[in-house]
């Protein structure tokens, strides 16, 4: 029978061991939403909001998370990233966050992506809380994962 968490044989939780695999290319690519009013949405195009701009700050903080997967999600693998990006887009009802992470390495880089858009969002409704109180942040899902062969 597989077992449905990693607990090793003296019910201890361990990381899988990755180590047998091969290196590969790897991306992988998540996005999210989150809707704002009308007002929130004018401050932000206008960069009125007191905490700054706050589309730079979420790609930055989106950046800074994805980095840091592995500190945050227990027995998620720290990987060596070549490449985080992040891009947000201020929309008709809202912002919508895209990250994708790129690696060479054994294992996949979802949960850097989901995690680099989870806190560019979180980022925007830190920095525009105190002027909306409607936000909804939504449809964060894994778009696109990808591995090469070398």
């Amino acid at each position: 029978m597989k077992k449905l968490t990693h607990i090793d044989d003296e019910g201890r939780a361990n990381m899988v061991d990755v180590g047998h695999k091969n290196q590969q290319i790897r991306s992988a690519t998540a996005e999210g939403f989150i809707s704002l009013n009308a007002e929130t949405r004018k401050l932000i195009s206008e960069n009125q909001l007191k905490k700054g701009d706050v589309i730079t700050v979420a790609e930055i903080a989106g950046i800074q998370a994805a980095k840091r997967a592995s500190e945050l999600i227990p027995l998620c693998h720290t990987l060596l990233l070549t490449k985080v990006e992040v891009h947000c887009e201020l929309q008709a009802e809202g912002i919508k966050a895209c990250c994708t992470a790129r690696c060479i390495g054994q294992t996949g880089v979802e949960m850097e992506a989901l995690t680099g858009v989870q806190v560019a969002l979180l980022t925007v409704y830190d920095m525009c809380k105190a002027v909306d109180k409607t936000m909804v942040i939504n449809n964060v899902r894994l778009l696109e994962k990808t591995k090469t062969d070398l």
